[in-house]
């Protein structure tokens, strides 16, 4: 029996342990089937991708063991990995870092990786490589696809495209790459294409829910004798789309990215570079999407950052292995601006002229050391930098926000700090059929800019999403963890097992706390202005200290040749170490299984979710708890010849009325759901895809 036993066609496959080894720190959901596996990689070709998973990538991420799905919207959701989420996770799109439009993160990174053009996404189990970035927990790079070199030098069309299409929101997405490429030069264009309206659920119609995305975009390569250049641009245009766990919905992000990079072979040597642009501009509104406030409570939200990165790396044999230098560089600029449609006067810059910059240097080698460990060790040192431009206000604006402004402007605007991160990961073949692996770390995160400037109390919170109003402070301290896990790879002739724990000790943890020691007594300006705005007990970021800990695994057994049970458990808990509390936003533990059915051509897979209940909650964001629920899915695909897959699903079968406990509190008043409730799972759902490569 051999070792691509598990790489099945099923939706399964994403949990299966596959064939032949390659990195067992690296996860891997491969969307383009063209890709080959990868040892104690995770596969998922195009016929199995579940075509009811909505535009939202998350969603797909989640089913790894350790993730979960963040609900702050269908084009807003983020990445939760053992307990981590936001600016905590290094999350990149082809290798490329960039700052997110809005200070509520409703276009955090996997905004712009939209499925249909999205090849396969690279999961760092447990912690990131020093050269992936900084960044606390563990990385994830969205690999969008692009032409192929070709092996003769007549040039050849490829094309790699998907339509599909789900009832519960009557939503399509289309989109994919068409290019031409010969062994010198590649070229292509990408397209995708996303609508859908309002969310059914259970309980009824949940408002301010559709969404509108469309993603266009060329791309060109060239290589000769050991040298290789690539040019990718991209531009996201993303229409009116809603948030209800947020004061306001998306208007609009207009953003365009481009990345070039070159790389020389040297043979045992290599040098590569990369530049890095995005720009985005961004509108927000609390009137577009849902009922409209009066005329003087209207407000639309005006948001502009850039990026731009440099990097550059040099790769050469050392002490029985690799080893890599590197340097690399950002800088992210930011604008907010808060204004009154109705009245001209009604103006404030909250985040005005927000600089944030670091320069960053790393050396990493990877090898085998003694007693035939293999090891990837790295250093790390940033230099990080921000300054704060002025606030302003304008001359209808009333005298409280103003005089916050006034004294956030006398306040220290500029900041500097050093951070170090050293990590390690090793593994070890104890057998043909056992891989041991633990990890050591020490990681760090800079306070982000809402953390840090923001002055004016409002619900802008980097994507928390809990309803309250925050400030940030300017003294804040960066984080910094201590991090150790253990776990094997087992897999034998009809089973596998992949169990890993973890450990997480962290200082400086930023959270937010009571803005004083008089919580809910208004005896200061800024809880004046929070209460004139619904919450009379605002917020303030502050260091604080935490833990997380937890396990998971994912497994398999066959019971026989086209029969095959799949699954993946992952718990996890958070809590504060400096007071008796926990941490916001944890995924309750939850199990996922699946029995799939192969013949050939086509195969079927029966899917149960089961999610305990989450009462460890976090009194200092007035988290609310969750009850558990289970619900029952099913998927079913047929390979249709010539690069034609069709794949079918049916999720939540029984229509459970459940309420997953990483969604957010709506805040849409036309919703079937009360104001402040936590928004329910989907209803029953009926989705299709169909795709097409050569």
């Amino acid at each position: 029996m051999t070792r691509t036993l598990f790489a099945s066609t099923s939706v399964f496959a994403l949990l299966a342990a596959p064939a032949a080894a390659d990195h067992p720190l690296v996860d891997i959901i491969t969307i383009h089937s063209q890709t080959p596996a990868h040892d104690t990689t995770q596969v998922l070709s195009p016929e199995t991708l579940p075509p009811n998973a909505g535009p939202d990538p998350a969603a797909l991420i989640a089913r790894l063991p350790g993730a979960a799905a963040i609900g702050n919207g269908a084009l807003s959701g983020q990445m939760q990995y053992r307990g981590l989420f936001g600016s905590r996770i290094n999350i990149r799109i082809d290798d490329h870092a960039f700052a997110s439009g809005g200070p509520n993160l409703m276009d955090p990174p996997l905004h712009y990786a939209p499925l249909p053009l999205v090849e396969r996404f690279e999961l760092d189990r447990g912690l990131s490589p020093v050269s992936a970035g900084p960044g606390l927990g563990g990385g994830l790079n969205a690999v969008l696809k692009r032409s192929q070199f070709g092996d003769s030098a007549g040039f050849t069309p490829q094309f790699d495209w998907s339509f599909s299409a789900r009832s519960v929101d009557e939503s399509y997405a289309a989109g994919g790459l068409t290019g031409i490429a010969n062994e010198r030069w590649r070229f292509h264009a990408l397209y995708s294409i996303e609508n859908g309206s309002d969310v059914e659920s259970p309980r009824g119609m949940l408002a301010g829910t559709e969404h509108n995305r469309l993603v266009y975009g060329l791309g060109a390569g060239w290589r000769s004798d050991g040298h290789e250049i690539s040019l990718d641009l991209r531009r996201t245009e993303t229409g009116e789309t809603g948030n209800p766990p947020f004061a306001m919905d998306i208007r609009y992000f207009d953003t365009d990215m481009a990345r070039l990079a070159y790389t020389i072979d040297l043979g045992e040597q290599q040098i590569r570079l990369s530049a890095g642009y995005s720009d985005v501009a961004h509108a927000m509104s609390n009137f577009r999407l849902r009922p409209a406030p009066p005329a003087m409570r209207q407000r639309e939200t005006f948001a502009y950052a850039t990026t731009k990165t440099l990097s550059a790396e040099y790769e050469l044999p050392a002490m029985g292995g690799q080893i890599t230098f590197g340097t690399d560089l950002s800088r992210s600029e930011h604008d907010v601006t808060i204004t009154n449609p109705n009245n001209a006067g009604f103006y404030l810059g909250s985040f005005a002229g927000i600089e944030v910059d670091r320069t960053g240097v790393f050396a990493e080698w990877t090898g085998t050391g003694p007693l035939g460990w293999s090891a990837e060790i790295g250093l790390r040192a940033d230099h990080h930098q921000a300054r704060g431009g002025e606030a302003f206000t304008g001359p209808a604006v009333p005298m409280g926000p103003s005089m916050l402004a006034v004294g956030y402007n006398a306040g220290e605007l500029d900041w500097d700090d050093s951070t170090i991160d050293v990590a390690g990961r090793f593994w070890r073949e104890v057998s043909d059929t056992l891989t041991a692996r633990f990890a050591l770390a020490h990681k760090s995160r800079v306070p982000g800019y809402v953390e840090r400037f923001a002055w004016l109390p409002t619900p802008a919170s980097g994507g928390l999403a809990d309803g309250n109003t925050y400030v940030g402070d300017r003294q804040l301290e960066p984080e910094t963890a201590i991090i150790a896990e253990a776990g094997f790879d087992w897999q034998g002739g009809r089973a596998y097992a992949r169990p890993t724990v973890y450990w997480r000790e962290i200082d400086d943890y930023i959270q937010g706390v009571p803005f004083d020691d008089t919580p809910g007594v208004i005896n200061s300006p800024v809880e004046m202005i929070s209460n004139m705005n619904g919450d009379p007990t605002p917020l303030r970021f502050a260091n604080v200290e935490a833990r997380l800990y937890g396990f998971d695994l994912d497994f398999g057994y066959r019971l026989s040749e086209r029969w095959h049970v799949d699954g993946v458990a992952s718990w996890v808990r958070g809590e504060r170490r400096d007071i008796d509390d926990n941490l916001y936003r944890i995924a309750p533990p939850s199990l996922r299984l699946g029995a799939t059915y192969e013949s050939g051509a086509w195969y079927a897979t029966l899917e149960g979710l089961v999610v305990a209940e989450q009462d460890r909650v976090s009194r200092s964001n007035s988290e609310q708890a969750t009850d558990g629920y289970a619900i029952a899915n099913a998927y079913a695909g047929w390979s249709l010849g010539d690069g034609m897959t069709l794949a079918l699903s049916a999720e939540n079968l029984l229509d459970e009325d459940y309420e997953q406990h990483l969604a957010g509190y709506n805040r849409n008043a036309a919703s079937v759901v009360g104001l402040g409730e936590r928004l329910p799972g989907t209803g029953r759902s009926i989705g299709l895809r169909l795709s097409l490569q050569r």
